[in-house]
């Protein structure tokens, strides 16, 4: 059995560097932000010194270990990658070089990303208190092997996390090649048939009164297709709305707010009997003119999204609302309901591949960590 490898304080081969600039109201800046659960660093957006409110800034360098005071405890940290090297954060993060005399950067880059890293960094401080300071992070204790041992380490799961990036854009095009085929067959079905779906779907609302006695279980809408959710249920008392909307199986639910970019579903059996609030509308399919089942497939594609996304103009907390009138103004091929009903035994099909590759997703999101926790044991 190999050594152990030696533990030594992040102060032995990091430096916090606290060095300001002043914001020039003339030139533009690049801001960079940490994601959560130890996801990295990445742009946040580009803007005019003018608009930055907090005139004396940080600049980051490519490499630096880059920690947000109010988010480490839940992982916000990370290196910043060579195309981030300039850009500015403000006092409430803190940027630490790294002596690669002592330690190789990505191989910190690695180990930051494990789960005893982050349990490190949960249990300091106070539990009653969020943020930490810049000395916690310095006494955070990393491995230490030789440099070239931290290298080959390095490049092992290097060749595995390729590896995995390979597997899962497969999984990423199989998919963007099963809503291909929706929208495909979609139009192929249509033909030269063209209606509005007003033609196909009625406004059809489930008002329920909110009474502050009641408990009322949430549903939300994730966009780009992604399907109806469950939320908390919520108190009458927690909510200024007098009216919630109570789904029914089959309803096809609009988010007002960001339908226009595919936050929109049919409800399933399961989420029946929920409740939204009044910015999600729910219609109801035409007997005779559409199959809700067709709508669900339908409504997963960019191809639909992008017909939503016309409707409305803005951008941002100001695009417009994609309102009722709007939405069933809407004019777009679409076949008939035989030929719906036809095309829904190949959507079916596609649907059971769905959960084949939710696991295969999962699995291999749970490889990278168990690689890294061998790799840090020095089993690697």
């Amino acid at each position: 059995m190999p050594a152990p490898w030696p533990r030594v304080p992040l102060g032995e081969v990091l430096r916090h560097r606290k060095e300001f600039i002043p914001i020039d109201d003339t030139a533009s800046y690049q801001r960079c932000r940490v994601q959560l659960h130890a996801q990295g660093v990445v742009p946040r957006d580009e803007v005019a010194g003018a608009e930055i409110k907090t005139k004396r800034q940080q600049v980051c360098r490519a490499g630096e270990f880059l920690v947000a005071e109010i988010d480490a405890k839940v992982g916000g940290f990370g290196l910043v990658p060579p195309e981030l090297d300039g850009a500015i954060v403000s006092s409430h993060y803190f940027l630490y070089g790294v002596d690669e005399a002592k330690l190789d950067r990505r191989f910190l880059d690695y180990y930051v990303r494990t789960r005893p890293f982050r349990e490190q960094v949960e249990a300091q401080g106070s539990t009653n208190y969020a943020a930490i300071r810049p000395a916690d992070v310095l006494g955070y204790t990393v491995p230490l092997p030789p440099v070239a041992e931290q290298r080959r380490v390095v490049a092992r799961v290097d060749a595995v996390a390729a590896r995995l990036a390979d597997a899962r854009r497969l999984r990423d095009e199989a998919a963007a090649d099963q809503l291909a085929l929706v929208s495909s067959l979609h139009l192929h079905s249509a033909g030269d048939r063209r209606v509005t779906l007003g033609d196909l779907l009625e406004l059809d609302e489930d008002r329920v009164e909110v009474r502050p006695d009641g408990l009322y279980p949430q549903v939300g809408v994730n966009g780009f297709g992604g399907g109806l959710f469950p939320k908390e249920e919520l108190p009458g008392t927690a909510t200024t709305y007098r009216n919630f909307n109570r789904l029914y199986p089959g309803a096809v639910v609009l988010s007002q707010v960001k339908g226009w970019e595919g936050a929109i579903a049919v409800c399933p059996d399961d989420l029946a009997g929920r409740f939204s609030s009044p910015e999600y509308r729910t219609f109801r399919c035409r007997t005779g003119q559409a199959d809700p089942r067709y709508f669900a497939a339908l409504l997963t594609t960019p191809w639909f999204w992008q017909q939503l996304a016309g409707l409305t103009r803005g951008v941002g907390a100001r695009r417009e609302r994609v309102r009722p009138e709007l939405f069933l103004a809407l004019d777009l091929p679409f076949p008939t309901i035989d030929r719906q009903q036809r095309a829904i035994g190949v959507f079916d099909r596609l649907g059971q591949l769905r959960p084949l590759q939710a696991g295969a997703a999962a699995d291999l999101d749970a490889l990278l960590p168990a690689v890294l926790a061998r790799a840090f044991a020095g089993d690697l």
